[in-house]
């Protein structure tokens, strides 16, 4: 009998928390996904943990459902971090080979990461990713897996992923009074491309926009590597309270009327379209055009899509990018959203949902599944490592390169 492992991933959002949780046999590299588990959160606000307790007790409602569903006990789980919090910088690590025929092994690769991390990281700040570009031997650049190689000075040019403290010890702190370890702990952003972006895309150029409820991440890639990382302090709740402003209803039923009736393209909806607030809530009284609500959520869209080309201009991809701009997340359900995107940017859109895996669940192509589902490949590549205790994050998450090279500096990661 083949052996099976089981991989789980948490994402923990401001608006719901999710499991995913994923069969790996090893008669294959494809990745079965068995389990979907989804809660409503509590205790987190844009993406930052506000009371503990009611955190652990959402993560656990949403780990028992998750093992009702797999008949499962779960109590590891590679875990999603994001926020407005988090920042990115560039580096460069130089070092000598130390070998004396020149060969460059796995430990000189970690020593010269382990070198680009040297840079000047914000008060309670901590390195989450040092995501290597590219590499350069003997001043031939562009090299992608260094290991084998011959030379005798090695550089890299990276991208450090940093997150706050506190914020990073309070998730930790969360995770583990719910009864669940923490194989890794992965920037939210970076998961969902591991599930809705394809290696050709990656190649030529693309951006993965993660609409959540309170924060918008973006992600560029461009040649297989990352080029940009941020995350804005704007999501599709901010729609949500858009509407219940234009419309003066209260939250929860201006929620019910976006899901209903939404759509970011005021031009595909009819003018006089006029929907009674008591098909939405019994209580409510009136009535609103269908126009006059798809006004409202545009110029709310408008807005997160001009903050985002914004950043594509600063790294000068605005209008750039062949395979287009890539949307997931919760607010990614969103009708219309595609038709704006395109307009907006200048470039190809679509709607990025979960790839590469295999589920009898008829949920899972749910785009809001991305980043838990993405946790899950996450795992699925690096299935193969021995486990090892968390607490060091500098050395993870090498998208973009060789499985050589990822297995390699995580084997030999003290």
């Amino acid at each position: 009998m083949s052996h099976v492992e089981i991989i789980a991933g948490l994402d923990i959002g401001s608006a719901n928390i999710r499991m995913a949780v994923g069969e790996l046999s090893g008669e294959g590299d494809q990745v079965n996904i068995i389990g979907l588990s989804e809660e409503p959160s509590a205790g987190v606000s844009k993406g930052t943990v506000r009371s503990i307790e009611e955190v652990v007790d959402a993560i656990r409602n949403t780990v028992a459902n998750a093992e009702r569903m797999t008949g499962l006990t779960l109590d590891h789980a590679y875990v999603a971090i994001s926020g407005s919090h988090v920042v990115s910088q560039k580096s460069k690590g130089v070092i000598a080979v130390a070998r004396p025929d020149g060969e460059i092994r796995a430990d000189d690769v970690e020593r010269v990461l382990e070198a680009a991390q040297a840079v000047s990281v914000p008060p309670n700040y901590e390195i989450l990713h040092v995501l290597p570009r590219t590499f350069t031997i003997d001043n031939q650049a562009g090299i992608r897996d260094p290991i084998g190689m011959n030379g005798v000075r090695l550089e890299v040019e990276a991208q450090i992923i940093e997150g706050q403290s506190a914020h990073i010890k309070n998730v930790t702190k969360a995770v583990n009074l719910a009864g669940i370890g923490i194989d890794d702990l992965v920037l939210a952003s970076l998961a969902a491309s591991e599930s809705s972006l394809t290696e050709r895309q990656k190649d030529l150029g693309v951006a993965l926009l993660n609409v959540g409820a309170a924060t918008t991440s973006l992600l560029v890639f461009e040649e297989g590597d990352i080029l940009h990382v941020s995350v804005l302090p704007v999501g599709s709740a901010h729609i949500t309270n858009d509407i219940a402003i234009g419309l003066r209803t209260n939250i929860d039923v201006a929620e019910l009327i976006k899901l209903q009736y939404g759509h970011a393209a005021p031009d595909r909806v009819g003018k006089n379209d006029e929907i009674d607030m008591r098909l939405v809530a019994e209580e409510e009284e009136g009535s609103f055009g269908k126009r006059h609500l798809a006004e409202i959520i545009e110029a709310r869209v408008e807005e997160i899509f001009h903050m985002v080309d914004k950043n594509l201009r600063e790294v000068g991809r605005s209008g750039k990018l062949p395979a287009g701009v890539i949307i997931t997340g919760r607010g990614a359900k969103l009708p219309g959203l595609v038709e704006v995107a395109k307009r907006e940017f200048r470039l190809p859109a679509g709607i990025g949902v979960p790839i590469g895996v295999e589920s009898a669940i008829d949920k899972i192509n749910d785009p809001g599944l991305t980043t838990a589902i993405g946790l899950v490949r996450w795992g699925e590549a690096n299935q193969m490592l021995a486990p090892r205790p968390f607490g060091s994050w500098q050395l993870k998450g090498l998208a973009g390169f060789g499985k050589q090279v990822q297995s390699l500096i995580r084997i030999f990661k003290p």
